[in-house]
């Protein structure tokens, strides 16, 4: 026998399971047979897709009750786990955000404490009701099991078991009742059945407790909406998801004719903690005629959807097909385009239907289904039709405080007459694009733009190249004129040619162009990209990936009505050699890249330069 410490973290969780995080406790047994099921599912899988040799012919899970020893045991007879997978599994908490995890766990509302199934980590809900469990496996296709023990402090014991049986068999030692802590009679025969009913009903493998079967097997896809209540299908979502919160919205689906398949959706309520790492498990269940086949099936769902939760059923597909044949089997082609259709379909229904549902499903996976604005698909229209964005026309609640958002529709019905662009402007916040000197002129004349503050936001745009017919147009992108300024607003072009030419020598190393502005009121300079260039934070973004090219001019704009500028001007008439022009010219780039929260390449130089300057005029 060894004994092993838990993972930092894993003790951490422990602790908070040991002291009753959560008032329901009755879902430690749920999550036992969750996992039990998955395991049955993995060992049918290993047995058709890998040839693995096993005995799958009875498949279930026995519930066994103690009442003198105050015992009660989950075991199944699917895949089991080998020692190195026990340690993984249960020793350690093997996932990144766990942190985030704990920080959530510890806060005070109720809602924040139903993240334990989310992370992955339900087994850890045994130690709620438990003073002791024990864990029994053994892995189909070899010889030797293994028994772990822990009291939920900070070690556990593991070692070999001849005796073990393939499967998994976990015994939780169980506290005694305390029904005013919540901690019921877990081996008591109702309550055991009341749980099983409540939560597992659904379960494709027979549960049984003796002679008794206590589920019904029943495929939720497979029966009409009007047949299921929306609590079966709430703890379904938590059964595929291991999300202990309520599904956002339900999608039930139903192809029949040449090539039939059922399937049964879910939006999720809050986005999931790996959502924006790359390589975190996403995807459906695929069924085959009510035989599970595959979990994760990204191919199924495309990447900007990966928060959808669900399974499909397909009655035409092979028993043993690879995910190499999913990738081109054309009836799963034609099912994840109906799939994605559906989806997108049904956040447009939710967006009339309630508006509050819709603002938190954009608030949660918004940036995410802008990623497929980028897809080879034909749904660009319909993500562009669902995608909110903030804009200088809509603020913030003012008795919720939440940020309030527009449409693509809702901007083009307020657009101005003989506006025919689409305005935007990015930025990594709201305030800094906001506060953009670029915003002047448009705030100036009562245009509205929309603020981009997303990273996706800086790609997507340059990928859709209108909105029913309306281009879109950064404001911080080529020439701008709003055709608004009178022959008097209107800068003489020619009293500022000799200053253009001269800033566009000393700047040369920084910029391709200066010229005056038609887009500034009160800032004296900004800078803005060609066109067809690359914006900076675009470049930065591609750096960051290790793609590094040439750095990208800017063109340098002046307004020719602020002090500063015709102050430059009027110097550089008198004396055109001062050597302080060259600083001048310096440090009005400088302040123009950081009114745009730029960076500065040498920020030691720039200050220098600035503190010289201010001391000469005190």
């Amino acid at each position: 026998m060894e004994t092993l410490e838990f993972q930092a973290e894993a003790r951490q969780l422990l602790q908070l399971m040991v002291h009753s995080i959560y008032s329901n406790k009755d879902i430690f047994l749920r999550e036992l047979i969750s996992n039990a099921s998955d395991a049955l599912d993995k060992l049918r899988l290993a047995v058709l897709v890998d040839g693995l040799e096993a005995d799958t012919s009875d498949l279930h899970i026995d519930i066994e009750a103690d009442t003198e020893a105050r015992t009660l045991t989950v075991r199944d007879n699917g895949i089991g786990m080998t020692r190195d997978e026990v340690v993984e599994l249960i020793g350690t908490i093997a996932k990144s955000g766990t942190a985030e995890l704990l920080r959530k766990l510890r806060e005070s509302d109720a809602e924040s404490r139903e993240l334990i199934g989310q992370f992955g980590v339900g087994f850890y809900s045994t130690f709620m009701v438990a003073d002791r469990v024990t864990l029994v496996t053994r892995k189909a296709g070899t010889e030797h099991g293994i028994r772990w023990e822990s009291g939920g402090e900070g070690t556990y014991t593991i070692d070999d078991d001849a005796d073990a049986a393939v499967g998994t068999a976990v015994t939780v030692h169980l506290r005694p009742a305390d029904e005013e802590d919540a901690l019921f009679d877990y081996v008591a025969d109702g309550k055991i059945r009341e749980i099983v009913k409540k939560y597992s009903d659904f379960i494709s493998f027979p549960i049984r407790m003796g002679d008794a079967v206590l589920n019904s097997m029943k495929a939720l896809w497979a029966r009409p909406r009007s047949e299921v209540s929306e609590e079966e299908y709430k703890e379904f979502y938590r059964h595929i998801s291991h999300d202990w919160s309520d599904p956002l919205e339900i999608i039930n689906m139903k192809a029949e004719g040449t090539f039939e398949y059922e399937a049964l959706l879910f939006l999720p309520t809050r986005a999931p903690h790996d959502l924006f790492q790359r390589d975190a498990p996403h995807g459906l269940q695929l069924y085959v005629k009510r035989v599970f086949i595959m979990d994760n099936s990204r191919e199924l769902m495309p990447d900007y959807l990966r928060f959808v939760k669900g399974v499909v059923d397909a009655a035409d597909l092979s028993l043993n097909i690879s995910r190499e044949i999913l990738q081109q089997d054309r009836h799963i082609q034609m099912i994840r385009r109906r799939l994605v259709k559906k989806v997108l379909a049904t956040v447009t229904d939710m967006m009339s239907s309630d508006a509050q549902k819709y603002r938190t499903f954009w608030q949660e996976f918004g940036r995410v289904v802008k990623e497929g604005l980028l897809a080879a698909d034909d749904n660009q229209k319909a993500i562009l039709d669902i995608s909110s964005f903030a804009s200088t026309a809509a603020g913030s609640d003012a008795e919720s405080g939440e940020e309030q958002m527009t449409t693509l529709a809702g901007y083009i019905s307020r657009m101005k007459e003989g506006q025919e662009e689409i305005y935007y402007l990015t930025g990594e916040s709201r305030a800094q694009v906001e506060n953009s000197p670029h915003m002047e002129a448009f705030r100036a004349q009562g245009y509205e733009v929309l603020l981009l503050t997303d990273p996706v936001d800086e790609i997507w745009v340059d990928a859709v190249a209108d909105y029913d017919g309306k281009k879109l147009q950064s404001i911080a992108r080529g020439a701008v004129d709003l055709g608004e300024d009178t022959d008097e607003d209107k800068p003489a072009e020619g009293e500022y040619a000799d200053l253009l030419t001269y800033l566009k020598g000393a700047l040369e190393e920084q910029v391709k162009d200066v010229r005056l502005s038609h887009r500034l009121t009160t800032s004296a300079a900004c800078l803005v990209s060609d066109a067809d260039d690359m914006t900076p934070a675009l470049e930065r973004m591609y750096r960051a990936m290790g793609q590094e090219g040439p750095r990208v001019k800017r063109i340098l704009e002046l307004n020719p009505n602020h002090p500063l500028v015709t102050g430059l001007r009027a110097a550089h008439e008198q004396k055109a050699d001062d050597p302080a022009l060259p600083e001048t010219a310096e440090l009005l780039y400088g302040t123009a890249l950081l009114a745009e929260g730029g960076d500065l390449e040498d920020p030691a130089r720039f200050a220098k330069l600035l503190a010289d300057r201010l001391a000469r005029t005190v």
